[in-house]
């Protein structure tokens, strides 16, 4: 599978992981030219409603004072907090009723950065026959990288869309590659 006219088959679903308000440029958590992501995963969200391929958009949805916020001795700047407009997804970003929202990071005691982590994703994904994911959005060494590991583990084949992410760090975002293709995920 080399770009986007590659062809899709049945199994395959796309996952759009977290193009949220707050991690695009003025927002709270900033993941550096994540806005210029939209144009092409835009392109693979068309094409995969209009070839009828699940399609999932997980989101980050924080409650106040969330144990990975700074104050509580967590790593983040306070970002995602529910129903705040930075919660939501960019305007930008194509949305349908056809697509399943994925939320995380909602528990109280502990950050959920891959979309598997306790939100029932993989019951899903088992129901709605799909074996092989597409993942594009943010950040490329944050939420992607912990969603592709999960993916991985659980026995689903995963692709990266590249040009479809951006990391918080470019040298992590580099290892972040490197790490994924080493563990089965394939590049695009």
């Amino acid at each position: 599978m080399s770009d986007l006219s590659q062809q899709i088959r049945k199994g395959d679903g796309l996952i759009i992981v977290d193009l949220q308000w707050d991690f695009c440029p003025g927002g709270l958590l900033p993941v550096p030219d994540a806005h210029n992501t939209l144009p092409l995963l835009n392109k693979w969200i068309g094409r995969a409603l209009a070839q009828n391929m699940p399609v999932y958009v997980s989101r980050d949805w924080h409650p106040k004072n969330h144990i990975s916020f700074l104050e509580r001795g967590g790593p983040w700047p306070p970002h995602c907090i529910q129903d705040t407009d930075g919660a939501q997804f960019h305007p930008d970003l194509l949305r349908d009723d056809k697509m399943v929202v994925v939320t995380k990071g909602t528990r109280f005691d502990k950050d959920q950065n891959s979309v598997f982590d306790e939100t029932g994703f993989h019951q899903q994904l088992i129901h709605d026959g799909v074996r092989h994911l597409i993942i594009g959005g943010l950040a490329l060494d944050g939420c992607v990288l912990q969603t592709v590991l999960d993916a991985l583990h659980n026995g689903v084949q995963i692709s990266v869309i590249q040009e479809g992410t951006r990391p918080m760090d470019a040298e992590a975002g580099r290892r972040a590659i490197e790490r994924m293709a080493k563990e089965g995920a394939v590049i695009i």
